[in-house]
Order: C-alpha cells, then sequence, then structure tokens
C-alpha cells in the first residue's frame, strides 16, 4: 500500500530490492547468522561434552550455565553496551591496564567491529541452549558403544567424529534450525546494542524494518522489507527437513 492508501503491486519490494541500505542490512543479516550460528554450535557442542562428564556440583554448573539465555534480551545487550562503550568501556580499561592496547578499541563506533561484537553477544546469549539441547542428546547416547569403539583402539576424536557425532546429527540439525530462525530475525539485540549504527553499518533486516516501518512511517515500505525474511527462512527450514528425512530413510 502507498502513503494514500492505494494500492502499490509490487514497487515496494522493488524500491526495497534498490535501497543500498537494505541491500547492507541484508548482507550484514547472512554474516550476523552465519557466524553466530558457527560459534554456538561449536562452543555449545564443546560445552555439553564437558558438562557430559561427571565432576563436582555439576547440578550447579548446568542450572548456572542457562543465566545468559534466560535473563531479558534487553538487559543484557545494555549490559554490553556498557562494557563496549568507548568512553567507560570495561574491555578497554582492563586491556589497556594490562599492556595489551596502548589506544581505545572502536567496539561500537566501527562498523566491522560493531558487526563482530553483535556476533559475540549473540554467540554468548545462545550457547547455553545450544549446550543444553546437544546435552541432552548426548546422554540417549548408550556408553558401550564408546567403550567398544575404545578397545577396537579408537582415540577421542575418532570416537567423538564416528560414534557421537553421527548419532548427534538430528538433534543438532534441529537446534540449528532453531537458531537460524531466531537469529536471521534478531531485532531487540541490534536494536539496543547499536540501533544499526554507525551510520547505518549494523542493520539487519528487521532493524532496518522497523526503522523505515515505523520510525519513518512508512508502513508498506517496512512490511516489504520484512517480507523479505520469508523465503530465506522456508529454504533454511525446508533444506533441513529434506536432511532430516534422508537420515529417517538411510
Amino acid at each position: 500500500m502507498g502513503e494514500a492508501g492505494e494500492f502499490v503491486g509490487l514497487d515496494n519490494f522493488t524500491k526495497a530490492w534498490e535501497d543500498t541500505i537494505f541491500q547492507t542490512a541484508f548482507k550484514n543479516t547472512v554474516f550476523y547468522t552465519f557466524w553466530a550460528t558457527i560459534f554456538k554450535l561449536v562452543l555449545g557442542m564443546w560445552l555439553a561434552l564437558l558438562l557430559n562428564r561427571s565432576f563436582p556440583f555439576k547440578r550447579i554448573v548446568r542450572a548456572s550455565m542457562l543465566l545468559p539465555f534466560i535473563v531479558p534480551t534487553v538487559l543484557s545487550a545494555w549490559a554490553w553496551r556498557w562494557m563496549f562503550d568507548p568512553t567507560f568501556s570495561v574491555m578497554n580499561w582492563s586491556l589497556y591496564h594490562m599492556g595489551l592496547i596502548s589506544d581505545r578499541l572502536p567496539f561500537l563506533s566501527d562498523g566491522d567491529w560493531a558487526m563482530w561484537c553483535a556476533v559475540v553477544v549473540n554467540t554468548w546469549r545462545g550457547m547455553p541452549f545450544f549446550a543444553i539441547t546437544l546435552l541432552a542428546g548426548l546422554q540417549t547416547i548408550s556408553p558401550e558403544l564408546h567403550e567398544a569403539s575404545a578397545l577396537d583402539g579408537a582415540n577421542a576424536w575418532n570416537r567423538f567424529w564416528h560414534v557421537t557425532w553421527p548419532l548427534l546429527l538430528p538433534v543438532t540439525l534441529v537446534v540449528v534450525v532453531f537458531s537460524v530462525i531466531q537469529t536471521f530475525s534478531d531485532f531487540q539485540l541490534i536494536y539496543v546494542l547499536t540501533g544499526g549504527g554507525p551510520a547505518n553499518s549494523t542493520h539487519l533486516i528487521a532493524t532496518y524494518a522497523y526503522q523505515i516501518g515505523v520510525g519513518s512511517g512508512l508502513l508498506g515500505e517496512g512490511a516489504a522489507l520484512s517480507l523479505f525474511m520469508f523465503p530465506v527462512l522456508f529454504a533454511v527450514v525446508w533444506a533441513q527437513l529434506r536432511s532430516l528425512k534422508r537420515m529417517d530413510n538411510a
């Protein structure tokens, strides 16, 4: 719909696709989703393997690990924003007094730095979800399989790669799908942490659609921007369902 309420067909989609800021936001969303998901998967798997062992206060450690995931996104993003602040950054202060840097790092004042900071915060927040889900999957694997492979001379890496990973793959695919959907459509974290800045360099599709649709009052264009997320997420879900189906038929 146009500003006067008339039907404008696909004009809003064409205008959105030709918008250079939207093109940047689309690239940022793919970059943000890809690297955050990779880091959450790797670190979540590592943490799940550690938590699957027996050690003192295991239950307390498992419960405390959920804190980043259950703290409201806005509160955690504000805390990280303070830690990345160019003037009062505790990180810059710590690195400087340890002699690792001689000048402040531009955590949120440089576009590239700000995007990587957002990836770090998203990883910190989402890693417990991966760890707990993968831990649940690990506990369904019979220890006898690992014992048998160890007797056959397989080391720890071979046991993980040839025994644990194949059995954990269906759970991994499901948790990755949920993570991709949540990360690709993320709004709160970027909105609080960077607001899409500096100079629109960290906008995601969701934050830019909000800025256009709500901030500027162009509801039709904002809706068109947000709808660009649908085909990407549909393709991800369809590909993962196909992979799960192939594994069931194997």
